[in-house]
């Protein structure tokens, strides 16, 4: 998702699941990095697990895992940023 307005864009890619985890391979993550560069915007993953709230999170706050990142329940609900909190402001 690419999200703008004159003073910020986002590129924001979205999953859902229902483990307590997420991972996410390092090209992934890498790739939303790159798209984000190319467009002058701010790369997030949107996250919302099985009867939660979404959950959008920098790549700074991922853990890495090996060559891989996570993200937890926990992980989200202590970094994770509510949709209105990521566009207040906006």
């Amino acid at each position: 998702v690419i999200a703008s307005n004159a003073l910020r864009r986002l590129a924001i890619e979205s999953k859902l699941t229902k483990e307590t985890k997420k991972y996410f391979a390092k090209e992934e993550i890498d790739q939303l990095r790159f798209f984000a560069e190319k467009f002058g915007a701010e790369p997030w993953i949107a996250l919302r697990f099985l009867r939660d709230e979404w959950y959008f999170l920098r790549l700074d706050d991922l853990d890495k895992t090996g060559d891989n990142f996570v993200i937890s329940t926990e992980l989200a609900k202590n970094k994770g940023m509510s949709f209105k909190s990521l566009i207040s402001g906006f």
